[in-house]
């Protein structure tokens, strides 16, 4: 009879700390990322009773297990770009310095002072690295944001669309080259356009071009830059060293309009409108010792009879730029929007997963640390390799169910309160076992 004291005794305790359980996922169900734990029930056998057949007396129940439920939880939308959810298998590596790694499913992240990528903690999040030209190189470290620049890129191609007026008369006046300070006479050319290109070092340079109409359906482009750093001297370009004087490009139109040839000095056999004459820019006395070739593109212009106008024109070139912002793809690419308009990758955020994630060690911070039965993590990127995707500016919230957690806290209390109708039964039983005697 005693013995059902101690089976009494051991449902208390299991109910206890399955009650232990629950409210441990009831407090958490604000916590980002966090993964609800399960309270698993064993019986208790030690005793057989002999006889014809085993008969066996059970002495109780125990918690044989407290199980992770990794089940995703929802995505919440935030205005961080650097709150990072994964949707699907997988976990965020984070890196202590000088410490061991971690691994987490709570993906608030933002930068430090030193500008490194970091948890709450301050631990760091663990990418792939990416070279200079945005290539996954395969080596994994911190991801490092601060001083990242933009660097500038040469202009080596100038595209414009024009409408030349079909109505326009040859100007009276013949063309009249810039000299130092002063640009082309007015009275010389019939419509001109200007576009910012750069130089190797990303200084920018105005550059002109002027449209002069010479015949029926032939025009010629002249283009003017400033070839001084300390003041003002403009020089026409020559597409044409080896000629006398300065050759200015042609454009040849159809009688319909479309642009049939575009050529320096002499026609193409058969006529080339896609034809781009090459422009040598000198810009040494800003410190840019090479000549800079540009091309300049002309497709697709016309001669209308409607008043002169730029249709579209572009250049490749740019300038430095500073970081403004971050952005991370879902495949975890992270990328730096810079003020010169470009878009640089710097790193690809790692994922690691677990054959039996269950069997993480659970270390405090939303964070686990690798043991014996979890096995070792196998590293990929998102999407890759079993794992999920990563989206930015999203959190995952906590995956407890409250419903499903009232239910179970009041199944382990009336559990408990059944025990201990076990115990006060049981010692009811003993208080008239010793009132034989009376």
């Amino acid at each position: 009879m005693l013995t059902s004291l101690f089976t009494g005794i051991s449902g208390l305790n299991a109910n206890g700390l399955a009650l232990s359980v629950i409210g441990d996922n009831i407090a958490n169900a604000n916590t980002v990322g966090f993964k609800a734990s399960r309270a698993n029930f064993g019986d208790i056998l030690s005793q057989t009773l002999g006889g014809a057949s085993a008969m066996q007396v059970g002495r109780g129940t125990m918690i044989i297990d407290i199980q992770k439920m990794f089940t995703q939880g929802t995505l919440e939308t935030t205005s961080n770009p650097l709150d990072l959810a994964i949707e699907g298998d997988g976990f965020f590596v984070v890196r202590q310095l000088n410490g061991p790694t971690y691994y987490t499913r709570a993906g608030q992240f933002r930068l430090d002072k030193e500008g490194y990528v970091v948890d709450p903690n301050g631990y760091r999040l663990q990418a792939y690295q990416m070279d200079a030209t945005g290539s996954v190189t395969g080596e994994i470290g911190d991801v490092y944001l601060a001083g990242l620049m933009s660097d500038p890129s040469a202009t080596n191609k100038i595209s414009m669309q024009m409408n030349l007026d079909s109505r326009d008369d040859i100007p009276s006046a013949p063309w009249t080259p810039p000299s130092g300070t002063n640009l082309p006479a007015s009275n010389t050319y019939n419509f001109s356009t200007a576009i910012t290109i750069y130089d190797s070092q990303g200084n920018p340079h105005l550059v002109y071009t002027y449209f002069r109409k010479i015949a029926q359906n032939t025009w010629e482009a002249h283009v003017v830059y400033n070839d001084s750093a300390t003041g003002t001297n403009y020089v026409e370009v020559d597409f044409d060293s080896s000629t006398t004087g300065v050759q200015p490009i042609t454009l040849s139109f159809n009688t319909d309009g479309a642009l049939s040839d575009v050529y320096v000095t002499t026609p193409h056999v058969p006529p080339n409108p896609n034809f781009t004459p090459t422009a040598s820019l000198n810009f040494s006395s800003w410190g840019v010792t090479s000549p800079q070739n540009v091309n300049l593109s002309f497709s697709n212009s016309t001669q209308y009879g409607s008043p002169n106008a730029v249709v579209f024109q572009t250049q490749n070139g740019y300038s430095s730029g500073n970081l403004i912002a971050v952005t991370v793809d879902q495949d975890g690419v992270v990328s730096g929007v810079f003020t010169n308009g470009q878009v640089k990758k710097v790193a690809q955020v790692v994922l690691a997963k677990f054959v039996a994630a269950h069997n993480l060690t659970k270390v405090g911070n939303n964070l686990y640390l690798e043991s014996y039965g979890s096995g070792g993590p196998t590293y990929g990127a998102p999407g890759t390799v079993g794992v999920g995707k990563v989206y930015a500016n999203s959190l995952e919230s906590s995956n407890v169910d409250l419903a499903e957690e009232f239910i179970r806290m009041i199944a382990a209390q009336r559990a408990y309160q059944a025990n201990v109708r076990v115990i006060t039964t049981t010692d009811n039983m003993l208080n008239e076992l010793m009132n034989i005697i009376r």
